[in-house]
């Protein structure tokens, strides 16, 4: 159990200056259901739209943190079999304990950090009573990704990987903002990236979470107060994100999954069957074969060189410049010059003989298709 624990994203916390706003605001646009975990109200719990537990917390920032410089912010917790000797190998890889682990009494065990880059993230314990629980499986309202904005990823890297375990998965090349390096916890499976910040903007931590469309969210944003910093965008593998800032300026940020991967994978079948259907008929409608076969009969016009100029013509238009399908309509004019006689009926050749290639060419269009239905 404690192998699955280290270096997992456990909870996600609201430090606001507005509390009753708070819960306005993420209701709407997330669907959030707030309920007061503390009996004083001084905790809030967000739990899931389907009712199936909690997704994060919320609780008014401390003083002590707004002296020390501290914003209202979203906190994202690694979870570990023991916060104390955690906090203790986090300062030896350069990092910083910025509260000392403390109790949550009936909960377990915290304590905030910072990593060398100084992106601050909390460090959580569970209670003996609640350490083999399992939040089971991802689902609307739970926070379904992690970015880490570093000015030096390398740096991070090696503590996060050192202290967690965390293990890379794929990488994008985004220019000048560098390469989004994404991680997991084994398995291939990536859960999170890292990257660069904006210029101006300092090292912390994003946590995602999921709501159904990530577009409609984002009118929900601006309609209720907030605003909108990025997106929404869809992003490599069909998935959509909005990145935006809450009436108390706060910043955060929605994923929605692929809405074609969800309905493909019912539909095929489907798909698979209809193609099967149309087969049939394709083989029953010969006449495209027939129109082939005059193909044969034409063959000894090949004598007349202009048919295939006027293939290549085809082509030319489809791929070549311009300039270079000038250039092949003026060759056939030289060449004409010549044969005077002839001119004429090869007139009315070259007159009969387009159309015979238009036919052709719908008959070589039809062909290609018959393979791809299969």
């Amino acid at each position: 159990m404690a192998d699955q624990l280290l270096g997992s994203f456990v909870w996600c916390e609201l430090m606001t200056t507005d509390m009753s706003g708070a819960e306005s605001f993420y209701k709407t646009v997330v669907g959030w259901n707030p309920a007061p975990f503390a009996p004083d109200g001084s905790y809030v719990v967000f739990n899931k739209p389907g009712g199936d537990g909690g997704a994060g917390g919320m609780m008014l920032l401390p003083d002590a943190a707004r002296q020390m410089g501290a914003t209202p912010h979203w906190l994202m917790h690694v979870g570990t079999p023991d916060v104390d000797a955690t906090a203790m190998r986090i300062a030896q890889l350069g990092g910083r304990v910025v509260k000392q682990p403390a109790d949550i009494p009936g909960t377990g065990r915290f304590a905030v950090v910072s990593d060398p880059t100084g992106a601050m993230f909390g460090i959580y314990q569970p209670d003996a009573s609640m350490a083999g629980q399992s939040r089971g499986p991802q689902s609307l309202g739970d926070f379904s990704w992690f970015e880490l904005y570093t000015p030096n990823p390398d740096a991070a890297w090696n503590f996060y990987s050192a202290m967690f375990g965390w293990e890379k998965t794929s990488a994008m090349d985004m220019g000048e903002m560098g390469v989004y390096q994404m991680f997991g916890r084994g398995g291939g499976i990536p859960n999170g990236g890292m990257m660069q910040p904006p210029p101006g903007a300092p090292a912390a931590w994003m946590p995602y979470a999921l709501v159904k469309d990530a577009k409609g969210a984002a009118e929900l944003i601006t309609a209720n107060g907030g605003q909108i910093v990025n997106g929404p965008m869809e992003v490599p593998g069909g998935d959509w994100i909005v990145q935006g800032i809450d009436p108390q300026g706060v910043m955060f940020s929605l994923h929605s999954l692929n809405p074609a991967a969800a309905q493909a994978a019912a539909p095929e079948p489907e798909r698979a069957s209809a193609p099967g259907t149309q087969r049939k008929p394709a083989k029953k409608a010969a006449p495209a074969k027939k129109k082939a076969t005059p193909k044969k009969k034409a063959a000894p016009a090949k004598k007349a060189a202009p048919k295939k100029k006027a293939v290549t013509k085809s082509a030319s238009n489809r791929y070549a410049p311009k300039g270079w399908d000038m250039e092949v309509r003026k060759r056939p004019k030289a060449k004409a010059k010549p044969v005077k006689k002839s001119a004429k009926p090869a007139k009315k050749k070259a007159a009969s003989k387009p159309a015979k290639t238009v036919k052709r060419s719908v008959a070589k269009k039809k062909a290609p298709k018959k393979p791809k239905k299969k």
